[in-house]
């Protein structure tokens, strides 16, 4: 069997989607392949979220906002939307999570670890489902 693979997308890619990458593949390693996308990507991913995840132990400053592409979406087992609305494409069959979060840009580093903390939650949980599965 393979690993599930997992797409989160935001619109600018630079900030949930990008935590929530960093989360998935901090805790659950190799076993799930992760991807992320915007429906509008910005050029670089948003310094607060980067700082904030620094905070605890992870680096995503190797990650560079991503195009939502039909092709990635489509072969992604679980599509985790964050604030993207129509630009997020549907496919029958998969499952889908919409993560109501608050947008990190322009936000404060104390809002941008509150988003961090409750991205860890459910992330956390995706995990444990997805281990179960």
């Amino acid at each position: 069997m393979s690993k599930p693979s997992v797409l989160f997308v935001c619109v600018h890619n630079a900030g949930r989607s990008q935590m929530a990458a960093g989360w998935l593949r901090h805790l659950a390693g190799d076993a799930v392949e992760v991807r992320s996308a915007g429906s509008e990507p910005k050029d670089q991913i948003n310094p607060v979220a980067v700082e904030a995840m620094r905070e605890v132990g992870i680096d995503i400053t190797g990650a560079i906002p991503q195009k939502l592409e039909y092709d990635v979406a489509q072969d992604s087992d679980v599509i985790v939307t964050m604030g993207c609305g129509d630009a997020c494409p549907v496919f029958p069959g998969k499952r889908y999570e919409d993560w109501e979060l608050t947008d990190p840009a322009g936000q404060p580093i104390e809002v941008v670890r509150q988003v961090r903390d409750e991205i860890r939650g459910r992330v956390e949980k995706l995990v444990a489902e997805l281990r179960t599965a």
